[in-house]
């Protein structure tokens, strides 16, 4: 089982809106309100591969409510850490012409030390049946650093395999602990490792620099252009192949549910980077996180080729 946490989560509000301007008034073609957050999109995509998942993370209010409500009407197993605030809401505008979404993300509520101690009690638990644990998105606003660094520590310690999916100084932080895995985007760890990004080969470097500081395994998505793994056995990229694209919105999440549930699987490093690949490309072809057609991820998995970066 992988327990997906989402610090920050949100009832996600997804438009398709065809020829979306700022400043003009418009009718959506149609609307899609999900539980939302980068790690409820993991556990919606690793359920849909057929893995077991339970989502985990603070929410509270109305809104947080309205988002047990709706990821219990999908099958989704949770262990939330209820909070005072309310939780967000995010506005996901998507433009079947371009393919380029426009994303407003709420900040969130504010947790206190205390609600950070609950979820330390409730991400444990729930990770005594697991094997593997992600972290997804962004932290509420000022967060406690050492409160996160301290609850991944614990579970690596515990032999869980840790996955962290995240940014700015969270990701600078979960970049020195020893053991875990990280999961960013080209400009993420281009910042992190201080070093540009524009190939295969200079995220593969990057990805190594970023090892020596600690993390056993480091895993660049490049959008369209693929994803780069590397670990100590060496490094591999792999890319999908050219796909009319309608939103790219939660494809990160679905390349991590794809890598973390092909792992669990036994599958090799070069298997489970194509994995992750065909489920973040196959996201990309609907609207909504997580959510995508496994024909499409079957048919993109066939066309794609593993390459190695390292000899």
């Amino acid at each position: 089982m992988i327990v997906c946490v989402t610090p920050n989560p949100a009832l996600d509000l997804s438009l398709v809106v065809t020829g979306f301007q700022t400043g003009q008034v418009f009718r959506a073609e149609s609307s899609l309100r999900a539980a939302g957050g980068k790690g409820i999109n993991v556990a919606r995509a690793t359920k849909l591969l057929g893995g077991d998942a339970t989502c985990a993370g603070f929410i509270g209010g109305h809104t947080g409510r309205l988002i047990v409500e709706l990821a219990e009407r999908e099958g989704l197993k949770s262990s939330w850490t209820w909070i005072e605030g309310e939780t967000r809401t995010c506005v996901i505008i998507a433009d079947p012409h371009t393919g380029q979404p426009t994303v407003i993300n709420d900040q969130g509520p504010r947790v206190t030390e205390e609600d950070w101690k609950r979820l330390h009690t409730h991400v444990q638990y729930a990770a005594n049946s697991a094997n593997a644990v992600c972290f997804s998105g962004s932290l509420p606003p000022k967060p406690p650093l050492d409160s996160f660094v301290s609850l991944l520590e614990k579970l690596v310690k515990a032999q869980k395999q840790v996955w962290v999916d995240t940014s700015g100084k969270p990701l600078v932080a979960a970049c020195a602990i020893k053991g875990v895995t990280i999961k960013a985007n080209d400009e993420e760890i281009a910042e992190v490792a201080g070093q540009p990004i524009d190939t295969p080969e200079s995220a593969y470097a990057a990805a190594q620099h970023i090892r020596k500081r600690g993390p056993s395994r480091v895993v660049v998505t490049m959008g369209a252009q693929g994803a780069v793994l590397a670990d100590e056995r060496g490094g591999w990229y792999a890319a999908p192949p050219h796909l009319e694209v309608i939103s790219a919105v939660g494809s990160g999440d679905s390349f991590l549910a794809g890598m973390v549930n092909a792992f669990e699987n036994g599958s090799s490093p070069a298997d489970a980077l194509a994995q992750g690949v065909a489920a973040g490309a196959a996201n990309a072809l609907t609207v909504g996180g997580g959510q995508f057609a496994l024909a499409d991820y079957r048919r993109i998995l066939g066309q794609i080729h593993v390459s190695s970066l390292s000899g």
